[in-house]
């Protein structure tokens, strides 16, 4: 008896505690590429703190190098416009370039982390990176 109790209680919790990344407003589009950051077009992340766009994902996607072999990289369709009804996708503030602006709903999030800063409940829908340590920088989900 003890055991069916546990096993019942595992796969409730299982069921129901990740559910808050299955209600992301921000669609989860399907999305790999390999960029050669050593291109003039993604010039921005020859350094540490650089960072550039890329075609791809709900509303484009943001690359930002956070060390010298660290990427990060977001979608640009706010959280806080789970429509993309904003004419503009999320762009990196001019006083503050770590931080991305959402100049519809007045939400702004962490270019370094995705995390929300203002005036939205969900982070930045993330994708993975791979880097070779040369020049290749793959970018999925």
């Amino acid at each position: 008896m003890k055991l069916q109790l546990i096993f019942i209680l595992f796969i409730t919790l299982g069921l129901t505690g990740c559910n808050k990344n299955g209600k992301h407003p921000v669609p989860s589009i399907p999305f790999d590429i390999t960029i050669d950051i050593n291109l003039p077009s993604y010039n921005g992340l020859i350094g540490v703190g650089g960072w550039t766009y890329v075609n791809g994902g709900s509303r484009g996607i943001v690359v930002y190098r956070r060390a010298i072999d660290e990427f990060v990289a977001f979608d640009r369709h706010s959280p806080a416009d789970p429509n993309a009804s904003c004419e503009f996708p999320l762009y990196p503030d001019n006083d503050n370039f770590l931080t991305l602006i959402d100049s519809c709903n007045n939400a702004s999030f962490s270019l370094y982390d995705g995390s929300p800063i203002s005036n939205s409940e969900y982070g930045l829908r993330m994708y993975q990176t791979v880097y070779n340590g040369s020049n290749l920088l793959r970018i999925y989900n």
